[in-house]
C-alpha cells in the first residue's frame, strides 16, 4: 500500500470496487463498535482489530501474542496480526453491499456527470436511482423488428378474443335481462320495479364493454410502447413495465436503482459516443451544441485516463481506518464518537437488513424500499445533506459526512494541511511599546527563548559553557542566569516575523529586531499599529522565526517595518502618528494668544532654541507664546521674507514659538521650518514629503522623533476629558423651542388637508436637520480653544464634530428598522441623558449597525478570497508592459492668472509614470517613463 509519508504528488480518481476490496484488510460486517463491558473492539464491528490490527503495540486481542519478538505472526486463536498500533490509522476496511449504490458526487454534483455521460435530466436519473421509475438498460433491436408482424397478428387475435368474449358475455347478459324482465311482467310486477331491473342489466353490459374495452386500449399502450422502446428510456408506469416486461421480456431488459445505472454503464460505449458528440459540435449550434460540449468534455475525460464510468457506480463501500474517527470514553462512563461511525452502522444495518430480505425471497417492493434506503445511507455517508434532509444526531445537528470532513474552512486541506501550526513560532497579547524603535519589537523573555532555544543550545556548546547539547538543553530549561546572556547575543540582528490576523494586505506581517522583555505580553512600536490594524483591548499576535540565511536577509531588507512606510494601495507612507501623538504635537506647536498684542519689534528674543528652553525651564517663557528666535542648521519657512545680504546656510531669526521650534528639530536639518500649528492633516502632508525626499533611515529616525515628541507633550499638555469639558451651546433651548413651533405650523397644515403626509415628513425632516446643524454650529463656536473635546476633534487626534454633536448638542434625527428616518427627532444629548423613548428608538440604529458590520466583514473576505482565487494563474513576467497609452490628469488649474497645484494633487498623479514627453512652449519638462513625486508635481506646476 502507498506510504503516506513519501510521494511526490497526488492523482485523484475514481475507485471501483475491485480498487476498494484491494485497500481493504477486511470485511465489516456488524455494525457494533466496542464491547461496553470489556471496552474492546467487537470482532468484525467498525474497530475490528483483526481488520484494522491491534490497539496496543505487538499484542494480540485475546493476548496469546505479546512482545516485539512475536513481530508479524498472525494470532491463529483471534486472528489479530502482531504488530504496531498505529497501522490502526491507516489499515481501511470495506462494506460488502448487497445491492449497488451510485455515488452522490457523481449525480448529484453541479453539474451532474453521471446526467451528462447518460444524457439524462438530474431528475430523471434521481427518479431511477431512488426507484420512483424503470429505466431500459438493453433492447434487442434486430430481434424485435424480425418478432414485430409476429407479436402484432398475436395482438390482433388476442384482442379478437377479448372482443369476441366481451360480445358473448353482452348477449348472454342481454339473454338473462329480458328472461327477467318477462318473469317480471307475467308476476305483475310495477313499471318501477322492472326499469330498476333493466337499468341494473344495462348497467352490468356497460360494465362488461367498458372492462374489455380497457384490456384492448391497455394491450396496445404496451404494445406501441414496445415498439418504440430503446435505451434509456423511462417508464414511471409499473404496471405496463411489468405487463410490458412479462409478454415481451427477450427482447429488452430494465430496471430500477443503480443496478439498472450499472448495467447502462458497463455497456456505454465511450469512443463511439465521443464521436457522435463531435460530429454535434461540429455541425449543429445553440443550445444542441452547448450541450454537446458539456457531454464531450465528460466523455472525453474518461476516454483519456483510466477512470472507468463503472466506478460512478458502487458495489463496495470503504471503510476509513477507526483511528481517524475515534471513539473516546467521557468521565461519567458515555462515550463520544466521531459521526462517521454512525453513518457506517446506518449503512451496515440497512445492508445486513436487505441481504436478510434478499436470502428470504421478500416481495419485490418491499426490496425495493430496503435498497432504496441503503442508497440514502451511503449517500449520507459520502456527503450528508447533499440531496434532502440531512441525517442528525442528537440536538437535532447534522452529522458530518466524508466531505464535510474534506471541504470548507474547517475540512481536512484549509484547516490541517494548508493551516498547519508551524515550529519555531509563538503567539501572545500585544501591548503599546513607546519607547521602542520603529524597527524594534519587544519579545517576552520566555518566549524569546523557547523561540531561540536551538540557536542557544548551540551556541552554549560553542562557548564551552555545555559540554555537549545535551547538557545546553538541561540549561535552557532550567533558565541559567549564563543563558540570558547567551540569548542577547543570539538575537541580536536576528529578525522575527510579526503577522496579526486577518492579514488582509502586504503589511499584516512585518520584521522587526527583537528586544528582550520581562512579562508575557509582546510589544509593539505605537506607529505600525495602522499597518497592522491592530489595537491593545486585547488583541493577539503571532511571532515567526525565519531560519536560513535567504530567509532572515528577506526579512531584513523585504519585511522591515522601516522599510515598509509606505501604504501599498495608495504609495503614501502608513506609519504616520495618530491619536496621542497628533494631540502632543498639536498642544506643542499651538500658538496662544497671551502677548498677540505685543509688536514683533519688542517681542523677546532668544539667541538659539537651547536658550529659548532654559527660559521655559526657568518659567519666563511660555511654550506657546510668540517670541524671536535665532534659527541655526534649519532651511527658512517658504514665504520668508529674505533680509538683504542672507545667504542660504546663514541662521535666521524668526517669530515663532518654542514650541514650534521644538518641533522642528524632530525634523531634518535641510527641511524648511515649519512655522504653523500642525494638526493631523498636516502632519501627514509633512511625513508625505520626508518619505519621498528622504531615505528610508532618516524618515524612520524622524518618526521615531515625532512619536516621543508627540507623546512627551500629549503627557506634559494634560489634556483629559472631563464631565465639565463637555459644554453645551447655551442657545440650544432657544434654537429647540423655534424649531418646534415650526413644527407644529407643519403639522397644523396638514391636519388641516393643506399637505399630503410625504411632504409633511419631508418638511418636519428639513426643519429638525436644520435645528440640529445649527445647535452643532452654535456648539462648536461655543467650544474654547483649550477645550480638550475641541483640541482633540481639531486637532484631528481622534472623533469628529458630528460625535461631539451627540454628546454636547443633540442626536438629532435617527432611523427607524425599515431604514426610513422618524420625523421627530431625539432633542437630548448625551451628556444631559436620553429618555426612556428616545432611548429606544436609538436602539435601532445600534443594532443594525451592529449587524451590518458583521455582514460586511464576511462579503469582503468572501470577495477578497474569490479574487485570489481567480487571480491563481496569472504570473506577471515583465515590469514594464511596454504599453504607450495613458489617460490625462489635471495638476494645475487658474485661479486669478496664477497657475496653482490641484487639491488632490498628491492622491491624483503622485507615484504616477508620465506617458510621454511634457512640453511647455516648445520646451521639454519632463520626460516619458519618469516618476512623478510631490515635489516634482509642484515644480511641474510652478
Amino acid at each position: 500500500m502507498l506510504d503516506v509519508n513519501f510521494f511526490d504528488d497526488l492523482r485523484i480518481g475514481l475507485a471501483t470496487a475491485d480498487d476498494i476490496r484491494t485497500w481493504s484488510h477486511g470485511e465489516v460486517k456488524k455494525p457494533e463498535t466496542i464491547n461496553y463491558r470489556t471496552l474492546k473492539p467487537e470482532k468484525d464491528g467498525l474497530f475490528c482489530e483483526k481488520i484494522f490490527g491491534p490497539t496496543r503495540d505487538w499484542e494480540c486481542y485475546c493476548g496469546k501474542y505479546k512482545r516485539v519478538r512475536f513481530k508479524g505472526i498472525i494470532c491463529e486463536r483471534c486472528g489479530v496480526e502482531v504488530t504496531r498500533a498505529k497501522v490502526r490509522r491507516e489499515r481501511m476496511g470495506h462494506i460488502e453491499l448487497a445491492a449497488p449504490v451510485t455515488h452522490i458526487w457523481y449525480f448529484k454534483g453541479v453539474p451532474s456527470r453521471l446526467g451528462y455521460l447518460l444524457d439524462l435530466a438530474p431528475k430523471d436519473l434521481e427518479k431511477v436511482i431512488y426507484f420512483a421509475a424503470y429505466m431500459i438498460t438493453w433492447v434487442d433491436d434486430e430481434g424485435r423488428h424480425e418478432a414485430l408482424p409476429n407479436l402484432e397478428k398475436q395482438l390482433g387475435v388476442e384482442k379478437k378474443q377479448i372482443a369476441s368474449r366481451r360480445d358473448s358475455d353482452v348477449e348472454a347478459r342481454q339473454q338473462k335481462l329480458e328472461a327477467d324482465l318477462a318473469e317480471l311482467e307475467a308476476e305483475g310486477a310495477k313499471s318501477d320495479v322492472r326499469r330498476k331491473v333493466r337499468e341494473s342489466g344495462e348497467r352490468e353490459m356497460a360494465a362488461i364493454r367498458r372492462r374489455a374495452d380497457q384490456e384492448i386500449d391497455r394491450l396496445d399502450r404496451i404494445f406501441d410502447r414496445f415498439r418504440t422502446l430503446k435505451v434509456q428510456d423511462l417508464e414511471g408506469d409499473e404496471m405496463l413495465f411489468r405487463e410490458m416486461r412479462d409478454r415481451y421480456g427477450r427482447w429488452f431488459d430494465g430496471g430500477m436503482g443503480a443496478e439498472a445505472i450499472q448495467k447502462r454503464l458497463e455497456s456505454f460505449d465511450l469512443a463511439g459516443e465521443a464521436a457522435a458528440l463531435k460530429e454535434i459540435v461540429t455541425t449543429g449550434k445553440g443550445q444542441k451544441k452547448t450541450r454537446a460540449l458539456k457531454r464531450l468534455k465528460v466523455v472525453a475525460a474518461f476516454l483519456n485516463t483510466t477512470n472507468s464510468p463503472r466506478g460512478m457506480v458502487l458495489d463496495a463501500v470503504p471503510v476509513i481506518p477507526p483511528d481517524l474517527r475515534p471513539m473516546v470514553q467521557l468521565d461519567g462512563g458515555r462515550f463520544a464518537t466521531s459521526d462517521l461511525n454512525d453513518l457506517y452502522r446506518r449503512v451496515i444495518n440497512r445492508n445486513n437488513r436487505l441481504k436478510r430480505l434478499l436470502d428470504l425471497g421478500a416481495p419485490e417492493i418491499i426490496v425495493n424500499n430496503e435498497k432504496r434506503m441503503l442508497q440514502e445511507s451511503v449517500d449520507a455517508l459520502f456527503d450528508n445533506g447533499r440531496r434532502g434532509r440531512p441525517v442528525t444526531g442528537p440536538g437535532n445537528r447534522a452529522l458530518k459526512s466524508l466531505s464535510d470532513m474534506l471541504k470548507g474552512k474547517q475540512g481536512r486541506f484549509r484547516q490541517n494541511l494548508l493551516g498547519k501550526r508551524v515550529d519555531y513560532s509563538g503567539r501572545s497579547v500585544i501591548v503599546v511599546g513607546p519607547q521602542l524603535k520603529l524597527h524594534q519589537c519587544g519579545l517576552p523573555k520566555q518566549m524569546a527563548l523557547e523561540l531561540f532555544k536551538p540557536f542557544v543550545m548551540k551556541r552554549l556548546v560553542d562557548l564551552n559553557h555545555a559540554q555537549n547539547i545535551k547538557s545546553a538543553k538541561r540549561m535552557v530549561e532550567r533558565s541559567r542566569s549564563i543563558v540570558w546572556d547567551v540569548l542577547e547575543e543570539v538575537i541580536a540582528e536576528h529578525p522575527v516575523l510579526l503577522n496579526r490576523a486577518p492579514t488582509l494586505h502586504r503589511l499584516g506581517i512585518q520584521a522587526f529586531e527583537p528586544q528582550l522583555i520581562e512579562g508575557k505580553a509582546i510589544q509593539i512600536h505605537p506607529l505600525v499599529c495602522t499597518a497592522f490594524n491592530a489595537d491593545f483591548d486585547g488583541d493577539q499576535m503571532a511571532v515567526h522565526l525565519p531560519l536560513s540565511a535567504e530567509a532572515q536577509a528577506e526579512a531584513r531588507i523585504l519585511m522591515l517595518s522601516t522599510n515598509n512606510i509606505l501604504s501599498p494601495a495608495n504609495g503614501r507612507p502608513i506609519a504616520t502618528p495618530t491619536q496621542d501623538m497628533v494631540l502632543g504635537i498639536y498642544y506643542l506647536t499651538t500658538q496662544s494668544g497671551a502677548n498677540a498684542s505685543i509688536k514683533d519689534e519688542e517681542l523677546p528674543s532668544y539667541a538659539s532654541v537651547a536658550e529659548a528652553l532654559m527660559a521655559f525651564d526657568a518659567g519666563a517663557l511660555d511654550l506657546q507664546a510668540r517670541v524671536k528666535i535665532r534659527i541655526e542648521n534649519t532651511e527658512p519657512p517658504h514665504g520668508w521674507p529674505v533680509p538683504e545680504g542672507w545667504e542660504a546656510g546663514q541662521p535666521f531669526t524668526l517669530i515663532t514659538t518654542l514650541g514650534r521650534a521644538l518641533f522642528n528639530e524632530a525634523l531634518p536639518a535641510d527641511y524648511p521650518f515649519v512655522n504653523d500649528q500642525v494638526d493631523k492633516k498636516l502632519l501627514g502632508a509633512t511625513v508625505n514629503r520626508l518619505a519621498e525626499r528622504y531615505s528610508k533611515v532618516e524618515v524612520a529616525e524622524t518618526l521615531d522623533q515625532l512619536k516621543a515628541l508627540g507623546f512627551r507633550w500629549a503627557t506634559r499638555s494634560g489634556v483629559t476629558i472631563s464631565f465639565s469639558d463637555v459644554v453645551a451651546p447655551p442657545a440650544k433651548a432657544e434654537l429647540l423651542e423655534s424649531a418646534e413651533k415650526k413644527a407644529i405650523k407643519v403639522q397644523e397644515q396638514y391636519e388641516r388637508g393643506l399637505i399630503t403626509d410625504s411632504e409633511r415628513r419631508q418638511e418636519l425632516i428639513e426643519i429638525w436637520t436644520r435645528a440640529t446643524d445649527e445647535i452643532a454650529r452654535a456648539m462648536q463656536e461655543n467650544f474654547p480653544e483649550t477645550n480638550p473635546v475641541h483640541m482633540m476633534v481639531d486637532s484631528g487626534a481622534r472623533g469628529n464634530y458630528m460625535q461631539v454633536r451627540q454628546i454636547a448638542g443633540m442626536r438629532g434625527l435617527v432611523a427607524n428598522p425599515k431604514g426610513e428616518i422618524i420625523p421627530r427627532p431625539i432633542k437630548s444629548n448625551f451628556r444631559e441623558g436620553l429618555s426612556v423613548l428616545e432611548y429606544f428608538i436609538s436602539t435601532h440604529g445600534a443594532r443594525k449597525g451592529l449587524a451590518d458590520t458583521a455582514l460586511r466583514t464576511a462579503d469582503s473576505g468572501y470577495l477578497t478570497r474569490r479574487l485570489v482565487d481567480v487571480s491563481q494563474d496569472v504570473i506577471v513576467r515583465e515590469v514594464d508592459c511596454g504599453t504607450e497609452r495613458g489617460s490625462e490628469i489635471v495638476i494645475g488649474e487658474k485661479v486669478d492668472g496664477v497657475l496653482r497645484p490641484v487639491d488632490n494633487l498628491d492622491t491624483a498623479a503622485a507615484t504616477r509614470v508620465l506617458a510621454r514627453d511634457v512640453e511647455v512652449d516648445g520646451t521639454v519638462v519632463g520626460n516619458a517613463g519618469e516618476q512623478l513625486d510631490v515635489p516634482r508635481l509642484e515644480a511641474l506646476v510652478a
